[in-house]
């Protein structure tokens, strides 16, 4: 008898032991460390926000998973996903045939041209050619420095790149490169900014390379979780059938109309 209530008594601690242990989150969604408004950046309370964040909490829910946002450094996003430190790259990652060559990629999720800014001089002409001379702004380990350098290094712009989009464009501010690429909405949320309200234009958007530039963002995932693509791929289909990406984007008033998303 003594030996029954010890262990009832035991196995009783251990449920009230596991109930009060904090639940694990089934996925961990890496994203870059970095602001990248409006799709990733930190509110005054720290908390992160933007349409990339609706967005996965909309897959998450979808999917009907517990998901924890991880930053990571956007150079080191794809190693982080490799060594399993997270379970989905979420972070304006272009899918391209380089980067299969690593990872494996959800179904598209958006995807918008990229373009070139620079100080105001009404000067819209960015053929490489003209711009020989310049200093053009990236940030590292982009499909828009593959393209700089392909296209625009070649033809003699120096191309500077930068740990984070912030810095290019603060640099673009400051006058120490005449011109910076990126995704146009990005680019076009800093025009709207004080900042780049004083400063910059657009310049113009760079003809298309889809050897470089790929289909669009998607969720990048290990080569081997094939279940969790489909599973994030099928979420994505089913939210854009059932009007998501609209009333999400319709919070952005900068992305309406500049944002291609999944249709139904």
């Amino acid at each position: 008898m003594k030996l029954s209530r010890r262990v009832l008594f035991a196995a009783a601690a251990a449920a009230m032991m596991a109930s009060a242990a904090p639940a694990m989150a089934d996925l961990k969604f890496g994203v870059a460390a970095e602001p990248y408004p409006p799709y990733t950046s930190k509110d005054a309370s720290g908390t992160w926000v933007g349409w990339e964040i609706d967005l996965m909490n909309a897959v998450c829910a979808q999917m009907n998973e517990k998901c924890e946002l991880v930053e990571v450094a956007w150079d080191g996003i794809i190693p982080a996903l490799t060594s399993k430190q997270i379970d989905v790259i979420w972070s304006s990652m272009s899918i391209t045939d380089e980067r299969k060559k690593t990872i494996d990629f959800s179904s598209m999720y958006y995807d918008t041209p990229s373009m070139l800014i620079g100080a105001k001089t009404g000067d819209t002409d960015i053929t490489p050619e003209h711009l020989k001379g310049k200093i053009l702004g990236v940030q590292v380990s982009t499909t828009h420095e593959r393209y700089a350098q392909k296209y625009f290094g070649a033809a003699g712009v120096e191309v500077k790149t930068y740990a984070t989009q912030d810095e290019a464009n603060n640099d673009l501010a400051a006058g120490r490169v005449d011109y910076v690429q990126a995704d146009s909405t990005a680019l076009f949320a800093f025009l709207e900014t004080d900042q780049g309200k004083a400063c910059c234009e657009a310049a113009g958007i760079v003809p298309e390379d889809i050897e470089i530039f790929g289909p669009g963002v998607g969720a990048g995932i290990r080569q081997e979780d094939t279940a969790l693509r489909d599973k994030i791929s099928a979420a994505i289909a089913e939210l854009a059938k059932a009007g998501k990406f609209d009333e999400i984007t319709n919070k952005y008033p900068e992305l309406v109309g500049k944002i291609a998303v999944p249709k139904p």
